[in-house]
């Protein structure tokens, strides 16, 4: 079956203080992600008598008194025809790890048990998954234990967010960022459960607690028959998920019909294929039989001497932001920006790359696209929780041109024409220098220095990728495999530029 490809954020933590802004939160999603499962978070730092502030869940009626606004507003956008699912995060005690907990239907209530059976029980007769994260933290201190798990209550396992990766311990991904949480083990990541003999499929997802959907936080694809909440729910009962860090890498990766997430039975040889179409050069494939490298299909070094010639397809990533150090400029946080693509061929796809809010595509038609942006030089909440100091904004652009013509890029009026030909051969970064030099007058009148720190440290820039011609980011493979046993399979694919997705796993049984 040709199932659609449907992308979100599964895990969006809206807090009690942030239920106002819930209709802002949606309208960022709506622009970005085909459905959304939202994941209210019911937990504050609550003062002692000791003054040390712990976390501890709000109080039953307030929490309740949020749950119907939720309620109510998703009840709304689905009769309007947008596919949002609720949900809430829970935690317990800790001893089993944490969980975000869905439902299909907007009738439900949250429950808050100690453990994770108990969790699992109470809603065993209702449409509900609990999906763990972060699950490589240490096992008693929200780290996940796999000796409570029930994989028909939690279908699959967020192994990669703002946290890291929480696949291994010995992968290149860290979990660096939260080091309060931390360090990661590899007593409790994703791949002891494979290992377990569960049957446990992958997603990524942002465990985003200011803005919605952030680009850098990863997210996750599910394969559905339509973009209805009962097809989108099929799929994710059934484990048609994958994840990815960052772009949207597209993948299709079966064993004879059987897609990611299913179970199939083999006699002594299958047919494996896999479809890959990266946002980027596509450097390898791991093919990983129970969590062992089975295959490398490495494509780099494959394309790269074939002639672009004529017309061709391509792939490039514009940025913009960076600008001035904020403790030079302190008030210099925000800066609003507008442009245009125009290219003579046609303009394929447009992918958009946020992380925060402000951020509009206003126009595209079949060879231009006009935009605006926002970028801020700190965390748009202030929250420690938001991303990182500096955060760009933009779009992966796929056009079909003939090589020897120029896209243009329109940037606040003025035309940056760019020749195909080069843009295949290397990035190009581009400082607003009028702009940097106008404000250092502005500030501190003349300045003279023998190097360009001053001006280069504090301008915005915008940066246009390396483009990547259509062989390099397409990759198709097939081969028979030798089944000799009851086994797992999955994917991870690597682009050049550090980009990943995750596959949920095709379970194998040898007949």
């Amino acid at each position: 079956m040709n199932y659609k490809k449907l992308w979100t954020d599964m895990h969006s933590n809206l807090h009690h203080e942030q239920i106002e802004v819930l209709p802002m939160w949606f309208e960022q999603i709506r622009k970005m992600m085909d459905f959304w499962p939202i994941a209210y978070y019911p937990f504050y730092m609550k003062p002692t008598e000791w003054g040390l502030k712990v976390e501890d869940r709000y109080e039953d009626e307030l929490i309740k008194t949020d749950w119907e606004i939720i309620r109510e507003f998703t009840k709304k956008v689905n009769e309007e025809g947008y596919p949002m699912f609720m949900g809430y995060e829970w935690q317990g005690s800790g001893l089993d790890g944490d969980h975000n907990v869905f439902f299909l239907g907007n009738d439900e209530e949250q429950k808050h048990p100690m453990r994770y059976q108990e969790l699992a029980a109470a809603y065993r007769d209702i449409a509900a998954i609990g999906i763990p994260h972060h699950v490589a933290y240490q096992l008693g201190s929200r780290g996940k234990n796999w000796e409570t798990h029930d994989e028909k209550f939690s279908p699959f396992a967020e192994i990669y967010s703002s946290h890291g990766s929480s696949e291994n311990d010995d992968g290149p991904l860290s979990m660096n960022r939260h080091i309060h949480m931390g360090p990661r083990t590899g007593e409790t990541a994703y791949e002891v459960g494979l290992n377990r003999g569960y049957k446990v499929g992958i997603i990524a997802a942002g465990d985003n607690h200011g803005v919605p959907g952030v680009f850098e936080h990863g997210s996750m694809c599910v394969l559905a028959e339509d973009n209805t909440k009962e097809a989108i729910w099929d799929a994710m009962v059934n484990r048609r998920t994958y994840g990815v860090s960052q772009s949207r890498i597209e993948v299709d990766f079966a064993v004879n019909d059987t897609c990611m997430g299913g179970e199939v039975e083999v006699a002594d040889d299958a047919q494996l294929s896999i479809h890959v179409k990266g946002t980027s050069a596509v450097d390898r494939i791991e093919i990983l039989r129970d969590n062992i490298l089975d295959e490398m299909v490495v494509h780099s070094g494959t394309w790269e001497r074939k002639p672009q010639e004529g017309v061709i397809r391509f792939k490039f990533r514009v940025e913009f932001g960076w600008g001035p150090d904020t403790r030079v400029y302190q008030d210099k946080i925000i800066r609003n920006w507008s442009g245009k693509l125009v290219t003579d061929g046609r303009l394929l796809s447009v992918e958009k790359c946020w992380n925060n809010y402000g951020q509009n595509l206003t126009h595209v038609d079949e060879n231009s696209c006009e935009f605006e942006m926002t970028t801020y030089q700190s965390t748009a909440t202030g929250k420690w929780m938001g991303p990182s100091n500096v955060t760009t904004e933009g779009f992966i652009f796929e056009v079909e041109a003939d090589v020897d013509s120029e896209i243009h890029l329109w940037v606040d009026g003025t035309d940056y024409p760019m020749k195909v030909r080069d843009m295949l051969k290397s990035s190009k970064v581009t400082a607003l220098w009028d702009e940097v030099h106008q404000l250092t007058k502005e500030r501190y009148g003349d300045v003279e220095h023998y190097r360009d720190d001053p001006w280069w440290h504090n301008a915005y820039k915008f940066k246009v990728s390396k483009a990547s011609p259509e062989d390099s980011y397409v990759v198709d493979f097939k081969k028979k495999l030798d089944v000799e046993e009851t086994c797992n399979l999955r994917l991870r694919v690597w682009q050049k530029n550090g980009d990943v997705a995750w596959t949920s796993p095709i379970f194998i049984t040898k007949k």
